[in-house]
């Protein structure tokens, strides 16, 4: 069976070790670097997660995160000692799709890597062979998506999602005329448990998510807020 690929970015060496010992224990391929710079170059084609530390010298964690959604859509899972919820916002803002405040036990954290890495490779195909003579896209209103691949057009133009927005922007257009609440979309999606304070995750990615496929992001016109309840894909746009 292949390995996944986990890129671990972190300077504290001892949670570097425990991670490192964790995630090969479940069979996962880990390469470490103790620094954002050493980080972005072992960044390649197989790698599955990054696992990134957000307090770093030298190149910060958020500022990795950048760099690497320039070249890459794979997730990205932040390790925070800050516990603040500006600060967690910041960091999915910079491109991450989840976060784990320090300290986290090992049960979260490979729960967490799990989700990440078998909707990335799901989503992105890297277990199934596709046909070349039907391709799976799902098309409403002028926005094009396939459905096994993180590909998307808007109105014919090629737009770069992360993840967990393409999941998100997916499911949506799977059920059109569904109000999905921030409960739905968080379960759906991170498949975690939901509390009040994952609303907040929830719509800085549907804001992120507007600026990427919306003409005017202040007045979408694909996904609308139906307020009191939650978000719609607009199947009548168009």
């Amino acid at each position: 069976m292949e390995k996944e690929h986990v890129l671990l970015v972190e300077d504290d060496e001892d949670i570097r070790e425990g991670v490192r010992i964790l995630l090969e224990s479940e069979n996962y391929q880990v390469e470490e670097a103790e620094n954002g710079r050493k980080g972005l170059e072992l960044l390649d084609e197989q790698t599955d997660l990054v696992i990134l530390d957000v307090m770093m010298p030298g190149l910060s964690g958020l500022r990795t995160c950048e760099e690497i959604r320039k070249i890459s859509n794979v997730p990205v899972l932040f390790l925070t000692a800050k516990a603040q919820e500006s600060d967690k916002l910041i960091g999915l803002m910079a491109g991450g799709d989840d976060y784990l405040p320090k300290p986290f036990s090992y049960a979260e954290l490979l729960g967490r890597v799990k989700a990440l890495v078998r909707r990335y490779k799901i989503y992105r195909g890297k277990c199934a062979e596709i046909s070349a003579e039907k391709e799976p896209y799902l098309e409403i209103g002028g926005v094009r998506v396939h459905e096994l691949f993180n590909e998307v057009f808007v109105n014919g133009k090629e737009i770069e999602l992360s993840d967990i927005e393409y999941h998100i922007l997916l499911l949506m257009m799977k059920h059109p005329r569904k109000i999905f609440s921030a409960q739905n979309l968080y379960e759906s999606v991170w498949e975690e448990p939901y509390f009040y304070s994952c609303n907040s995750t929830v719509m800085v990615h549907i804001r992120k998510l507007r600026v990427k496929i919306e003409k005017d992001p202040k007045n979408p016109q694909y996904i609308r807020t139906v307020w009191g309840k939650g978000y719609k894909f607009d199947a009548n746009n168009g």
